[in-house]
């Protein structure tokens, strides 16, 4: 990370969320970050409703099923998903979570964690 970035550093990111606002609007709302870290990625994290959240944004975004990973955290309790894909210049990250008693959507069927 370097202590030099500007707001300009975050153009790429903020961009594709400029996009996303204007062009996918009606999806679910997520949680966005953008950070100095990774300056070139957007992570759109779903919390609430997340599983059924992430696939509809999966599905508009064009990702692939199997792209999708599948993981668990907090000890097997949370399921998680992500994937990725490049939109509007930015390396776009879906994740969601859910408790692990949550059914996951078709997409993380058979998916390797």
């Amino acid at each position: 990370m370097s202590e030099d970035l500007t707001l300009d550093d975050l153009a790429v990111p903020l961009r594709a969320l400029r996009l996303l606002a204007a062009d996918l609007g009606h999806l679910p709302a997520p949680d966005v970050d953008v950070t100095q870290i990774y300056p070139s990625t957007l992570r759109l994290s779903f919390h609430r409703g997340g599983l059924a959240a992430f696939e509809v944004w999966r599905e508009t975004l064009g990702i692939a099923p199997g792209k999708v990973r599948h993981g668990t955290q907090a000890g097997g309790h949370t399921r998680v998903l992500r994937a990725e894909v490049q939109y509007a210049g930015a390396e776009l990250e879906l994740v969601a979570y859910a408790d692990v008693h949550t059914p996951a959507p078709s997409s993380a069927e058979g998916v390797a964690a």
